[in-house]
């Protein structure tokens, strides 16, 4: 089934627009609605992905025993940017952290044990961090096909760039020249995804020399502007992320505004 998708920038931010033949809206392909927040601190938008997450559990339930009204909650796609930030995931190791609280605070960074899966890592400025809320029932039940196919949304997208990124056996995330360009870790409860991904667009990469990225010790870390060796335009990396997610995941992203409209929708 063929599908086109027309990609176009307004003074706005993003705007994605669909071009779809009869066989497309005759499928009624899946909605996932997309809130792009901006720049955000880490723990408010940990607990507001949290929010939206158990108010998909919870339709869920109401609807598996037939007491839910209405139609559910579409599944979600926040974008985001983090002002400094080093995560540490549930089977992170804390040596990874190389810097003491104080050295922390000098170099304005924050440091949150989060739920993730995966060790630890940096957040930062000209970093896209995308968060899927996804009912994985509404796909398929695999968390590893689920990270896989996140992954080849990732490698999609630097193609479009020129550059031959990969996967490593083993190691989850996406790699380019055997340098990590995009990190990955999630938490699932009752097949609802969160936590997500974050791609080095055009991050400051000292701040991870600070840490040991994933706990990797052997790897470095890349991004799209040392790859081009130019400052790259986020927003067209957000319409190329979209595009990809669209086709890989076989579903249609609806832009539905920002962080306001995604309370006033979910909370």
């Amino acid at each position: 089934m063929l599908r086109f998708l027309a990609l176009s920038q307004t003074k706005d931010g993003l705007n994605v627009k669909n071009v779809i033949n009869s066989s497309y809206l005759k499928s009624m392909k899946k909605v996932i609605e997309l809130y792009d927040l901006g720049l955000k601190s880490y723990q408010p938008i940990w607990e507001l992905q949290h929010k939206v997450q158990q108010r998909i559990i919870d339709e869920k339930k109401l609807e598996r025993i037939g007491e839910f009204k209405g139609k559910r909650k579409n599944n979600t796609l926040l974008f985001v940017e983090h002002p400094h930030v080093y995560t540490l995931g549930k089977s992170g190791e804390e040596e990874n952290m190389l810097r003491s609280l104080l050295e922390l605070q000098e170099l304005e960074a924050e440091y949150v044990k989060t739920n993730r899966g995966g060790d630890i890592t940096y957040h930062g400025p000209g970093q896209i961090v995308g968060y899927p809320i996804l009912d994985l029932d509404r796909h398929f039940t695999d968390i590893h096909k689920y990270l896989r196919y996140l992954e080849e949304v990732i490698i999609l997208v630097c193609e479009d760039y020129g550059f031959n990124a990969k996967r490593i056996e083993g190691l989850t995330g996406v790699w380019v020249n055997d340098q990590k360009i995009c990190a990955m870790g999630i938490r699932c409860s009752r097949w609802v995804t969160m936590h997500g991904f974050a791609l080095n667009v055009n991050t400051n990469l000292q701040y991870f020399n600070n840490i040991v990225p994933c706990g990797i010790e052997d790897k470095e870390v890349t991004s799209l502007s040392r790859l081009t060796g130019q400052e790259i335009n986020p927003e067209e990396v957000k319409m190329r992320i979209v595009k990809h997610f669209e086709n890989v995941f076989e579903v249609t992203i609806k832009l539905s505004g920002t962080q306001t409209e995604l309370e006033k929708n979910f909370l």
